[in-house]
């Protein structure tokens, strides 16, 4: 008898302590919930234990990884809908909350819910662990955001392949949030409109020295080198990265204007540089590291000297202490990453020496970026499997869409700080307009 779908439905119902707004299809064939609504496509019973082995988002992730799971309809509308169920919005939970590990204690606790549980574990078929997918990042035991867990963080997110990553970005090879004149704007035109704000908020003047920490594959290095006469140092973890921009900037006619190092910011000693850019770097840097990022930047200006940090931030909690980072995106994408909130940066960079002088959000822009991001992806996504894997390119499909309306819901957001190493003289360097920049 064709019925999983149902059962499925009425469990996960009394579960979650809601209703549940998509249709599931399960492997029999089965189908329930409103008709009119996409579907989460429940391919296998395996799917079901991997739930069950480890509640929360990292189950999840596992199947949709692995292709246990899948949707049929529209991605972006599928997750709108499930948000408040899988995720989290703002401080509330829904009852018996199975998906977020750390309430399972407490929904276990309802009798309800904890018959559901049993009978979820009969229709999952034998109780035995499935592996989690090989695109899962192996985590090393010992301390966060040294210089060997940050490079090998940094290796498994960036070094997928040049290849793919051209696929995803498209021509411009930034990766981060563009600067949107409109809407219908190209995504190099965006990007291009971005790369030129970061310059002029740094007044970046010919012969100056900019230090580009975590410079990707050259995008602003060759930039700033071409359009604006300065001497660059790009700095980056990864290899692959390194031998893509050095090949950009050789192809550009660059060598005498621009150096790519595979290094740690850490790790720089020739300072004093007149401006430093750390674009969607500062992520990777962790809460714990981040004033010695900050006052290691702070060392490396010349007094006078102009940071632009370009910085993904959550929003606060009412429990900072109980902040988690999130399991699918430290487990497939960013292992070891951490997001603060925008104030936390703007504490640390001040206590770091840094006058802060401009902060501007960009928040709506990182959200059109990620649609264009998995706009292109699916559009090469035959080509994206065969560079990487199905896993791989399904995790990228997720991060980037969920991403996307992290930002347009006001989950997450995006801002420039603009941070000045004031010399003693109090004297700035900055108009006092200073958003002539725009």
């Amino acid at each position: 008898m064709a019925d999983a779908a149902p059962r499925l439905k009425s469990l996960v119902e009394r579960m979650l302590g809601a209703p549940l707004p998509v249709r599931i299809r399960a492997w029999d064939g089965s189908q329930a919930g409103p008709p009119d609504a996409p579907a989460v496509v429940v391919r296998n019973r395996r799917a079901l234990r991997r739930l069950l082995w480890k509640p929360g988002e990292l189950g999840l992730a596992r199947a949709w990884v692995a292709g246990d799971l899948d949707v049929d309809g529209d991605l972006y509308t599928v997750l709108d809908l499930l948000t408040g169920l899988v995720w989290e919005r703002g401080e509330e939970t829904p009852r018996g909350t199975l998906a977020r590990a750390r309430g399972l204690a407490a929904a276990l606790r309802d009798p309800e819910v904890r018959g559901a549980v049993r009978e979820l574990a009969r229709l999952a078929g034998p109780p035995l662990p499935p592996a989690p997918p090989r695109e899962e990042a192996r985590r090393a035991r010992g301390h966060l955001h040294t210089r060997r867990s940050d490079k090998r963080a940094i290796s498994h997110h960036y070094d997928v392949g040049n290849d793919f990553y051209e696929i995803v970005l498209g021509p411009s090879m930034v990766y981060s949030c563009a600067y949107w004149p409109s809407p219908d704007a190209t995504l190099e035109q965006a990007q291009h409109d971005k790369l030129e704000l970061v310059c002029r908020k740094l007044d970046l003047k010919p012969g100056q020295r900019l230090l580009d920490v975590g410079c990707g594959w050259g995008s602003m290095a060759v930039h700033a080198a071409r359009e604006h006469g300065v001497r660059v140092v790009g700095i980056t973890l990864s290899q692959e990265q390194a031998a893509y921009a050095r090949k950009r900037v050789a192809d550009e006619g660059l060598t005498d204007r621009v150096e790519i190092r595979v290094q740690d910011y850490r790790d720089v000693v020739d300072g004093p540089y007149d401006a430093i850019s750390s674009i969607g770097m500062a992520e990777h840097v962790g809460a714990a590291r981040y004033l010695e990022y900050a006052r290691t930047l702070y060392a490396l200006l010349a007094p006078g000297g102009r940071l632009l940090n370009h910085q993904i931030a959550r929003r606060p909690h009412r429990d900072e202490a109980a902040y988690r980072v999130d399991e699918f995106i430290d487990a497939y994408v960013f292992p070891d990453g951490e997001l603060q909130p925008v104030g936390t940066t703007v504490t640390l960079l001040e206590r770091a020496g840094f006058e802060v002088r401009d902060v501007e959000s960009l928040r709506e822009h990182y959200g059109l970026t990620l649609r264009r991001w998995v706009a292109n992806l699916e559009a090469g996504w035959a080509r994206a499997v065969r560079l990487t894997s199905p896993g791989r390119a399904r995790v990228w499909r997720l991060y980037m869409a969920a991403s996307a309306l992290s930002f347009e819901r006001n989950r997450i957001g995006v801002n420039q700080v603009l941070a000045v190493r004031t010399p003693d003289s109090g004297h700035s360097g900055l108009p006092l307009r200073t958003r002539t920049w725009n």
